[in-house]
């Protein structure tokens, strides 16, 4: 394809990307808003937010082994209706348990969309040639994730929550149209079919059950109760027949044999810490810009932009540079080591900060997951078979998913363990400025007892710095706790083989594998014609000669 066939092919699927995230990250400055009109508690909050990842995570790898046997243009069309029909309904939610419901139906389409669009540009676009394409992906990203949060708080000021949900309709439909249009990709060969049913249902269980643990232990029960233990025996019985009946079936969901790919097996690896930082940062730094720098959601979205501006700045320059020269394991190296430096610099903040050197830790930080996050795919994409490619791409995302959702929770357990020993050792200065503020410290003072923090930005200035200081500390010490996985991702890239990067796409590759066996065949056909055996017997012939 030509350099213009490629991006009359990609428009589509970015506008459907675009779609996906601005649907995602529209509704996340409301939801307060939208929980208090649904008369949600704090429960109904956590789960709105969990419910998408969950079903993200779970259904990643389900759609990559579902590209590897249907037409991937159909998945990715389905994918988005289905992502966008739910959103529509979630609109018209009248509480929040159907919020939630659409949210988990959201997260399914999501899921196909995180793994459909990796693997339809191995369909179109080399492993040599997908670099300088890459900045068109994280340009997409940037403006959705950045400009989502301030569409959703103008529409939620101006017009109706309401409207959040309706907002990615018209494009979502411009999107399936342009899709069907300009996206050409080629037939799959036509096979017996045969999908994973219990492969399926294990893994969901297996998966989903040990992400509902880690993002509800330590809030509604202990880490150490009943609860716990028969929850992790789900985790361990589900995920051990899982296993069992990779082994067995004819189809598996995600074959085990991958693992033996050396470059599959760390990629996995390198990707838990990315999904850490990718995910993490997203939700922290939001809790950083408000609660110890006192922004609005409004302006902690603009605030973050060093981080975005780093991810697309250096992934398109990088792209552009491994398309040039074929060298791509020295940037991933590179970009882990950023990573790891970025994580560790923000665990120096504090609420006062020169707000220049956190622009700086945030700049690297992005710089570093831009380099690796979407290399570590490329790597993969080009180490594996062609006939896995699909359920390799969406492995690698789901474990990059489930490794940012667990370490999230973790984190923000940690969060709330540091919030509250820091509350403690200011209690003394806490209640002093409330009560030198008379009734309405009174009002604060009840707020905090209940749990909630009023707009930082809106209290006095005594009772504010303290909350600002407690929450800049609380915050760096996640980021303190989260760096050293970054040290796995080093290693795991470190050790990744340097394997050239192939000019075929996947269908081209298949091609060409086809062809070689053909031609082996042929020449074994050949040889036992011309001494009057078969080829069996032609291999034992110079199997004996050579002995």
């Amino acid at each position: 394809m030509t350099h213009r066939e490629v991006l009359q092919s990609l428009t589509g699927l970015l506008l459907g990307m675009f779609v996906s995230i601005l649907a995602g990250t529209v509704v996340s400055t409301s939801l307060p808003v939208i929980l208090a009109d649904l008369n949600g508690d704090q429960t109904a909050y956590t789960w709105v937010i969990t419910a998408t990842l969950l079903a993200t995570t779970v259904s990643t790898p389900i759609w990559g082994k579902l590209a590897d046997l249907f037409d991937r243009k159909m998945l990715t069309q389905l994918a988005l209706v289905i992502f966008v029909l739910a959103s529509a309904v979630a609109g018209f939610s009248q509480d929040t348990s159907q919020l939630i419901a659409m949210r988990v139906v959201q997260g399914l389409g999501a899921g196909g969309l995180t793994a459909l669009t990796q693997i339809v540009m191995a369909d179109i676009i080399s492993p040599r040639e997908r670099g300088k394409y890459m900045g068109l992906f994280g340009a997409v990203m940037a403006v959705g994730t950045v400009g989502g949060p301030l569409v959703g708080g103008f529409i939620t000021d101006s017009i109706n929550w309401r409207w959040n949900f309706f907002i990615a309709l018209p494009f979502a439909v411009v999107a399936v149209i342009m899709i069907q249009k300009t996206l050409h990709l080629p037939k799959l060969a036509k096979r017996k079919v045969s999908i994973d049913y219990a492969g399926i249902v294990l893994l969901a269980t297996g998966v989903s059950t040990l992400l509902i643990w880690v993002s509800q232990a330590g809030h509604q029960f202990e880490w150490a109760s009943a609860t716990t233990a028969w929850m992790l025996a789900i985790v361990v019985a589900a995920l051990a027949a899982f296993v069992v009946v990779e082994l067995k079936v004819t189809e598996p969901l995600i074959p085990l044999t991958l693992f033996r790919n050396r470059t599959f097996t760390l990629g996995v690896l390198g990707s838990i810490s990315v999904g850490v930082a990718m995910f993490g940062t997203s939700v922290f730094l939001a809790q950083y810009m408000q609660l110890a720098r006192g922004a609005n959601a409004t302006q902690s979205g603009l605030m973050t932009l060093p981080m975005m501006a780093g991810l697309l700045i250096i992934s398109t320059v990088v792209g552009g540079v491994i398309t040039r020269t074929g060298k791509w394991k020295r940037y991933v190296v590179t970009g882990s080591v950023l990573l790891t430096v970025g994580m560790f610099l923000m665990g120096t903040i504090e609420y006062d900060t020169n707000f220049f050197l956190v622009s700086v830790y945030m700049f690297i930080l992005g710089a570093g997951v831009g380099m690796v996050m979407q290399n570590l795919v490329l790597a993969v994409q080009n180490a594996v078979s062609p006939q896995e490619l699909g359920v390799a791409s969406s492995g690698i995302a789901f474990f990059r998913s489930l490794g940012g959702t667990v370490g999230v929770s973790v984190l923000g357990a940690t969060l709330g363990s540091q919030v509250t020993e820091r509350m403690g050792e200011r209690a003394a200065d806490l209640g002093a400025a409330i009560a030198a503020l008379g009734e309405q410290g009174k009002e604060i003072a009840a707020a905090l007892a209940g749990g909630s923090i009023p707009a930082v930005h809106s209290l006095p200035e005594g009772v504010r710095v303290i909350i600002e200081s407690v929450y800049g500390s609380s915050v760096a010490s996640v980021f303190t706790v989260a760096a050293p996985l970054g040290f796995l991702t080093i290693l795991a890239v470190v050790f990744l083989p340097n394997l050239a990067l192939s000019r075929q796409t996947r269908q081209q590759r298949m091609e060409a594998d086809a062809q070689k066996a053909a031609v082996e065949t042929a020449g074994a056909e050949g040889a036992a014609e011309s001494l009057g055996g078969s080829p069996r017997a032609v291999e034992s012939g110079a199997a004996g000669s050579v002995k």
